[in-house]
């Protein structure tokens, strides 16, 4: 596990830092989200409202997904290895409440760890802690890489 996946809680990591394969991959930057803690055993992060609204003025929901399936993503991949390439396989997301300012948190927790798949219980909150959405996420996690595609 590289040193970026065992950073101290306080330290904030773009996602090139966590997965090197990231790199290129523009809708994680663009949506704002930064991982704040990244174990096996729990991700978070967070990302601003503000640019990822709907024309109402709302918190997207596709902005609740993709942050779910950023966490989610992030945690079968600490879970799973390095060699090994993780597919989300299903993402369900229950919006609770609206959000319109500030950031919102994705705090991602497994619910199931195996060898092929792994599935993670993702809770979105406010800044007054409200929880604003509830996802849950299942990852394929397809047997080790032999070799890099391009």
């Amino acid at each position: 596990m590289s040193a970026a996946a065992t950073a101290a809680p306080a330290t904030r990591l773009g996602p090139i830092e966590v997965l090197p394969e990231y790199a290129g991959q523009q809708l994680v930057e663009r949506l704002g989200i930064e991982l704040t803690v990244c174990r096996p055993d729990l991700v978070v992060a967070t990302m601003p409202v503000e640019g990822n609204r709907q024309p109402i003025g709302l918190l997207h929901g596709g902005g609740n997904a993709a942050l779910a399936e950023t966490v989610g993503s992030v945690a079968a991949w600490l879970h799973a290895g390095a060699d090994r390439v993780i597919v989300g396989q299903e993402l369900s997301c229950t919006h609770h409440a609206a959000v319109r300012s500030g950031l919102v948190t994705a705090t991602c927790r497994p619910l199931h760890l195996g060898t092929s798949s792994a599935t993670y219980e993702i809770v979105v909150t406010d800044e007054r802690g409200r929880r604003t959405c509830t996802a849950r996420l299942t990852c394929a996690i397809p047997a080790a890489r032999r070799g890099r595609r391009k």
